[in-house]
């Protein structure tokens, strides 16, 4: 795994190496999951698992290969960001399927449940046709006066090296099988039309959260900045 750094967002992409007949066993899955919709109820939006009632993947059993793939990736990502062994504890918070049909998206949106997501391409082959993920800034901090790099007339030469590193408005990611994408879940993101008119667009999402880790009796207080591990959380019951 790679990082790299965007805007200053630190983006990772592995190319997982699956093999063809394992990534259509888990796009057969996912159609079978979805069943008879073609999208969300919004016009023109994909479908989307999580808030159709498949947002559990990762207790799946035809899932659990490529799950654990994710988690060890996600470990390798927060050891390049510097996190010591054992200082924190990942947890997978729901994982589900996008499937997008020609001319269908996925809104601008972030996910401020989770910390760290995650989507790997169950097809695609690079090019963008079918739809890309598209990742925005949280402000531009090298656009030196506001509006150079996005407003009308802008000096910033969007096709240059600096204007696509420095001062790109968006990043876009294009789909390819195999291929998993990491980032930090606070990034806004969407996802562009599909317009390969031969082909669904295919996915898989998570969301991962990091606590402390599980304290015994005899450890100190969690870090006030993270929150203590969920299996020592105590549910509030409901008012009588």
């Amino acid at each position: 795994m790679e990082l790299q750094g965007l805007f200053p967002l630190a983006l990772a992409r592995v190319q997982l190496r699956l093999d063809p007949l394992d990534l259509a066993l888990l796009m057969q899955e996912v159609l079978a999951l979805r069943g008879e919709a073609e999208g969300n109820p919004e016009p023109g939006c994909a479908w989307t698992g999580d808030i159709n009632g498949i947002w559990q993947l990762h207790r799946l059993d035809a899932f659990a290969a490529i799950t654990a793939e994710v988690e060890r990736q996600a470990w390798l990502y927060l050891e390049q960001l510097g996190f010591r062994a054992g200082s924190v504890a990942l947890h997978v918070q729901r994982a589900w399927p996008v499937v997008s049909e020609v001319g269908q998206v996925v809104g601008r949106h972030h996910h401020p449940n989770a910390h760290l997501s995650a989507v790997l391409y169950l097809n695609g082959d690079g090019s963008g046709r079918s739809g890309c993920l598209r990742l925005f800034p949280p402000q531009h901090s090298n656009e030196l006066v506001p509006g150079l790099a996005v407003g009308h007339g802008a000096p910033i030469d969007e096709r240059s090296c600096g204007g696509q590193r420095w001062n790109a408005p968006w990043v876009d990611v294009a789909p390819q099988a195999g291929l998993l994408v990491l980032f930090p879940a606070r990034t806004d993101h969407a996802v562009t039309p599909n317009n390969d008119s031969d082909d669904l667009r295919l996915s898989l999402a998570f969301d991962l959260a990091l606590t402390a880790p599980l304290a015994s009796a005899d450890d100190p207080a969690p870090p006030e900045y993270l929150a203590p591990h969920p299996a020592q959380w105590c549910q509030v019951p409901g008012p009588a």
